[in-house]
C-alpha cells in the first residue's frame, strides 16, 4: 500500500516538473538540448578562458559548461537555469563532477553581468534578440561573448569558427 502510495506521488511530481518544463519552453526561451562534449571542450578552447576569469553560462542546462571551465582552465563560474527540472540535473551533476561553481535557479534577464570576462549561450534567435537589447549594455569592455550554433542578431562577431563535422558554428563577440 505504501509503496504504491510512493509510486504515485513520484509519478505526480515527474508529471508536474516536466509540464513546467513544457511550459518553460513554450514561453520561457527554448527547450534543453545538451551540447555534445565534444562541442563543450571546442567552444571552451575557442574562448580562450585564462585562470581565475569569470564566467559566465546563461541558460546553464546540466551545468557541463561550468564543470568544464572550471576544471580544465580555473574559472570562476556561474551559471542561470530558469528550468526547475534541468536545474536539479545540474545541481545533481554539480554534486557528482564535484565543481564549485554556482549554478543559480532563475532568469538570467535579472542578473548583473558587469564583472563577465566571458559568458557563453546556445539560446534560440528570439532570445538572443532580446539578450542583445538587454544585458549588452551593462557589460565591460573587453568582455567575449560566446554562442553555440545560433549569432546574436544585428550584431558582428569579431570570429566565426565553421562547422567541423558534428560540432556547428561558434560566435565569439568581443565587446
Amino acid at each position: 500500500m505504501i509503496v504504491g502510495i510512493l509510486g504515485i506521488i513520484f509519478v505526480t511530481c515527474v508529471i508536474i516538473f516536466l509540464t513546467i518544463s513544457f511550459y518553460i519552453t513554450i514561453f520561457g526561451g527554448g527547450p534543453f538540448v545538451p551540447t555534445p562534449m565534444d562541442a563543450v571542450h571546442k567552444v571552451l578552447k575557442e574562448a580562450g578562458i585564462k585562470k581565475g576569469q569569470k564566467i559566465y553560462d546563461i541558460g546553464a542546462g546540466d551545468g557541463r559548461f561550468l564543470h568544464f571551465a572550471e576544471k580544465d582552465y580555473g574559472a570562476i563560474s556561474t551559471g542561470f537555469e530558469v528550468d526547475p527540472f534541468v536545474f536539479l540535473i545540474a545541481k545533481i551533476r554539480q554534486i557528482f563532477w564535484k565543481w564549485k561553481g554556482k549554478i543559480i535557479f532563475g532568469s538570467f534577464f535579472k542578473q548583473n553581468f558587469s564583472k563577465a570576462d566571458i559568458i557563453f549561450c546556445y539560446m534560440l534567435p528570439r532570445t538572443m534578440k532580446k539578450f542583445h537589447k538587454t544585458i549588452m549594455a551593462g557589460l565591460k569592455k573587453k568582455t567575449k561573448i560566446v554562442s553555440y550554433t545560433f549569432q546574436i542578431p544585428d550584431l558582428k562577431p569579431s570570429r566565426i569558427i565553421p562547422k567541423k563535422g558534428k560540432i556547428s558554428k561558434i560566435f565569439i563577440y568581443e565587446i
